[in-house]
C-alpha cells in the first residue's frame, strides 16, 4: 500500500475496495463517467502484493484521469466468476461500462504506465482549459442542487470560452430539456463537433429521444394497472410515459416491478428501457446509481 504521507493526498473516491453489493456502482457505473481499473486479489497471492502498490502509485500518479476498485476475490467470488478470472492478480479496465483491456500477473511499472496512458489519453491542455473545467464543474453542481438557471448561465459562460467543449454543450442541453423546451435542447446539441463522443451528450440525446416517443398520457395505463397489477405492457407504456415527462424515478420504479416478477419478460423490454432510462439521467446522476444497485440486488439475489 500508498505511505500516509502520500495516502492522505489521493481523493477519497479514487482508489477503493468493491463487493458484489458495490460493484455496479463502483464500477460499471462510475466506468460511463471516467475509466476504472480494476485489480482482482487475494491476501495470499503473493504477486499481488507486488502489483497492487505500484498500481496505486501509478493512479495517483494520473491525478483523477482514472480509477482504481480493487476485488478480494475470496470475499468476492461471484464478481470474479462473471468475469471469467481464471488466476490472479489480474486487471481489467471499465469504460462505458464494459471491460475495453487487461492484463495478467505482476508486470513492470513501465507497462503499468502505458496501460493507464491508453486509458488516461493525453494531459490535459494549459490554464485555460482547466478554467473551463472549473466552471463546467460550478455548472454542474448547480444543476443537481436544482439551480437550473444559474447552471444555464454557467454552462454559457464555459462555452464563450470554449465553443466546442462537449460536456458544457451537453449540460446547456440538458438545461433547455429540464425546462421543457426540447427544440432549443436539440439545437444546442448540434454545436458538438460532428462525430463528437461523450457520456453527457449521448444522455441528453437518449433523454430528448424518450421524450419524443413517450406516450402522451398517463391514464390509460394507470387504469389498466389498477385492474391487473400483473399487466406489464401497461406498465412498461407507463414507464416510457413518465419517463418522456422527465419523471425518471418513478420510470426506474416501475419498470424494476417488472424485472422483480418476470426477469425476462418480453424479451428483456423492460431492462433495455430501464439502461436507456439510466443513460437518459446521466451516468453519474442519483436516479442512476440507486436504480442499478437496486436492479443488482435483484440479479444477485
Amino acid at each position: 500500500m500508498l505511505g500516509e504521507a502520500s495516502a492522505a493526498a489521493i481523493p477519497p473516491d479514487l482508489i477503493k475496495d468493491a463487493t458484489e453489493a458495490s460493484f455496479m456502482a463502483d464500477v460499471v457505473e462510475a466506468s460511463r463517467v471516467q475509466p476504472v481499473i480494476v485489480d482482482f486479489w487475494a491476501p495470499w497471492c503473493g504477486p499481488c502484493k507486488q502489483l497492487g502498490p505500484a498500481l496505486e502509485k501509478a493512479v495517483a500518479a494520473a491525478k483523477g484521469a482514472v480509477k482504481l476498485v480493487k476485488v478480494d476475490i475470496d470475499k468476492n467470488p461471484r464478481i470474479a466468476s462473471q468475469l471469467q478470472v481464471q488466476s490472479i492478480p489480474t486487471v481489467y479496465a471499465f469504460v462505458d461500462g464494459q471491460p475495453v483491456d487487461g492484463f495478467m500477473g505482476a508486470v513492470p511499472e513501465s507497462q503499468i504506465k502505458s496501460f493507464i496512458e491508453r486509458l488516461a489519453g493525453p494531459p490535459s491542455a494549459g490554464d485555460g482549459a482547466i478554467e473551463v473545467g472549473d466552471v463546467v464543474a460550478l455548472a454542474t453542481e448547480s444543476l443537481k442542487l436544482g439551480d437550473v438557471g444559474g447552471a444555464a448561465q454557467a454552462y454559457a459562460q464555459a462555452l464563450q470560452l470554449d465553443p466546442e467543449n462537449l460536456k458544457a454543450i451537453a449540460g446547456l442541453a440538458r438545461c433547455y430539456l429540464s425546462g421543457g423546451d426540447a427544440e432549443r435542447a436539440q439545437e444546442i446539441l448540434a454545436m458538438a463537433p460532428e462525430g463528437a463522443k461523450d457520456p453527457e451528450l449521448d444522455s441528453v440525446r437518449t433523454a430528448l429521444a424518450l421524450a419524443a416517443e413517450a406516450p402522451a398520457e398517463l391514464a390509460p395505463f394507470q387504469q389498466a394497472l389498477a385492474k391487473d397489477e400483473n399487466d406489464h405492457a401497461a406498465r412498461l407504456e407507463l414507464a416510457k410515459a413518465l419517463a418522456g415527462r422527465g419523471q425518471l424515478d418513478e420510470a426506474v420504479d416501475q419498470l424494476l416491478r417488472i424485472i422483480e416478477t418476470d426477469l425476462d419478460w418480453n424479451e428483456g423490454a423492460a431492462r433495455a428501457q430501464l439502461l436507456k432510462v439510466f443513460e437518459a439521467a446521466g451516468p453519474g446522476s442519483e436516479t442512476a446509481r440507486r436504480g442499478r444497485r437496486r436492479l443488482s440486488s435483484i440479479l444477485f439475489s
